[in-house]
């Protein structure tokens, strides 16, 4: 689904990225994972094309990417929940979703709908007459996920998934997630919730300073205490 490798990139003349390999199969859910300040979100800027890359390629379903506009990237089938959610404040929760909504096709599951997407968060349906910055910070990530879904991805990344959110919803979003894994979508997490990340994901990266310094499944990370503290903090 998308192969990473060797991707160095950076911001004018400040290096951030240092060689950056990273796999993510069909239906498979990949973590992210590292301090703040260590390039994560630089990866995701790469792949999706808002940061170019230097060295290195980003092959998405075998086509090479790293020099397409992030446009057409997302066009190809990858959808991004940003950081900081940037939703549509002055939008409608349905105009916030209906406009970027596209069917690409996705062969393994139905295509992503109002109603569908209405019925994976029942709050939107609720508020889908309200404007973005009517909501709370819980609805707009909601709101963030659903419109990248109304894209119809093939691959969804998603950036700090649960950043600065109260526990009951961020736990509403882990199972949203996990709804969506056992649905059979491809998804690239970033997030700093390692327990919840254990639950979902099959696989982990760790960055440092712009390289990848650790890869593994969740049983290997769970059971890795001096990894979690060394570079995780925990």
């Amino acid at each position: 689904m998308l192969d990473v490798r060797g991707l160095s990139t950076g911001y004018g003349v400040s290096q951030v990225l240092f060689g950056v390999d990273l796999t993510v199969a069909e239906g498979e859910v990949v973590t992210l994972l590292g301090r703040n300040g260590m390039g994560k979100t630089t990866v995701l800027r790469a792949i999706m094309g808002l940061t170019r890359a230097w060295t290195g390629t980003v092959h998405f379903q075998s086509k090479a990417i790293q020099q397409l506009p992030g446009y057409a990237i997302a066009r190809a089938g990858v959808g991004l929940v940003p950081e900081g959610r940037q939703i549509f404040p002055t939008l409608t929760v349905e105009e916030n979703l209906l406009v970027t909504a596209a069917d690409r096709g996705v062969s393994h599951t139905p295509p992503w709908t109002l109603e569908r997407v209405y019925a994976l968060f029942p709050k939107l349906a609720e508020r889908d007459r309200q404007r973005g910055d009517q909501l709370s910070g819980g609805e707009q990530q909601m709101l963030a996920i659903a419109r990248a879904l109304m894209t119809n991805p093939r691959l969804l990344i998603l950036d700090e998934a649960t950043e600065g959110l109260a526990p009951l919803i961020r736990e509403e979003i882990w199972q949203v997630l996990e709804a969506l894994k056992h649905g059979g979508e491809s998804i690239l997490i970033v997030d700093k919730h390692l327990q919840a990340l254990l639950r979902i994901a099959d696989r982990h990266y760790i960055m440092e300073k712009g390289r990848v310094v650790w890869s593994g499944d969740s049983v290997q990370l769970a059971g890795n205490s001096q990894v979690q503290e060394h570079y995780l903090g925990i």
